[in-house]
């Protein structure tokens, strides 16, 4: 049996977007998984998911023994709780729905085993508190969508989360071939999404102010810095752009006009004109693509990118 970091069945509780592609991740990676929805109809989609994101993974080769023939499913998230070494929380992104949720988990999960939220923007400590068995081993281990192929995943603890809960997280990602990074304070959308939603904000002023279209603002992006960030983060890439003298180089001469920028940046208020404005411009720049058809375009090309990225030895 293949074993992750001491975790050789994982729990994939609600499967959603977010939850299939964890379930076909760890499956991926030789473990059995055990996943839980009660939708109706939830197991027929999963089982569909998960084989409509086998070829990729195979490319990327799977681990030994791995097959989606190791996916079982309950609809009583207490009894997928029950049998595994890890827990993969991915319900919806209600704090009412989180409290219920890790309150049957904790009461179901054998002692030590982590139980790990998916939760893209709460922390830790607003569910941990209904944990009466252990609320020390709660905290969010947050993807990047598609967690089967983008390696990052946040781990925050909250304020009753164990160091040893901690390290077990962070040993299990890895071990699973993730990128995990530690969040040492609670916030608001943890870190990556705090990023984005610096960047959103920015674009959907210019958008509103009609600077630029959101078709230009993408290509932008895409055919801009996004290129740069897609192979290292922004304090490397300013790092290089100081020439000999790196970073210190550019904070010494670009950093007051950057702050000039940083104050002209717009403040907009998401109006139902504003978002008619963006969902129009989205429209008119896809051209008809589909979303799953710009998500298969997508998914082929990351995993062409993490190959050389892997080849590359970068940080």
């Amino acid at each position: 049996m293949n074993t992750a970091a001491g975790v050789s069945r994982v729990a994939v509780v609600g499967t959603g977007v977010i939850g299939a592609s964890w379930a076909a991740h760890f499956l991926a990676h030789g473990l059995d998984v055990v996943a839980t929805d009660p939708a109706p109809g939830a197991e027929e989609r999963l089982r569909a998911d998960v084989a409509a994101h086998w070829p990729l993974l195979a490319d990327a080769g799977l681990a030994e023994g791995a097959s989606p023939d190791r996916l079982a499913f309950t609809a009583d998230p207490a009894e997928a709780a029950d049998a595994a070494d890890f827990v993969q929380e991915n319900g919806p992104e209600r704090e009412d729905v989180k409290r219920g949720l890790f309150a049957r988990l904790d009461a179901a999960a054998r002692p030590g085993v982590v139980l790990a939220s998916s939760s893209s923007g709460m922390g830790a400590s607003t569910f941990a508190r209904e944990c009466a068995k252990d609320p020390g081993r709660a905290l969010v281990g947050h993807p990047f969508n598609p967690p089967h192929l983008i390696p990052l995943v946040e781990v925050v603890p909250g304020e009753r989360t164990d160091e040893s809960a901690v390290q077990a997280a962070l040993a299990f990602y890895t071990a699973v071939g993730k990128k995990p990074i530690r969040v040492r304070h609670e916030l608001p959308g943890h870190i990556a999404n705090r990023l984005q939603a610096a960047l959103w904000r920015e674009a959907y002023s210019l958008v509103d102010r009609g600077v630029a279209t959101v078709a230009d603002i993408d290509t932008a992006i895409a055919y801009g810095p996004g290129l740069r960030w897609a192979i290292l983060g922004p304090f490397a890439n300013q790092h290089l752009s100081g020439g000999p003298g790196g970073i210190a180089h550019i904070l010494e001469h670009l950093g007051p006009p950057t702050e000039a920028w940083w104050r002209d940046l717009g403040d907009p208020s998401l109006t139902p004109e504003l978002a008619a404005k963006l969902v129009a411009g989205v429209d008119e720049a896809l051209a008809g693509i589909t979303g799953p058809e710009l998500a298969a375009r997508r998914d082929a090309l990351l995993r062409v990118l993490l190959a050389a990225k892997a080849g590359a030895g970068l940080p």
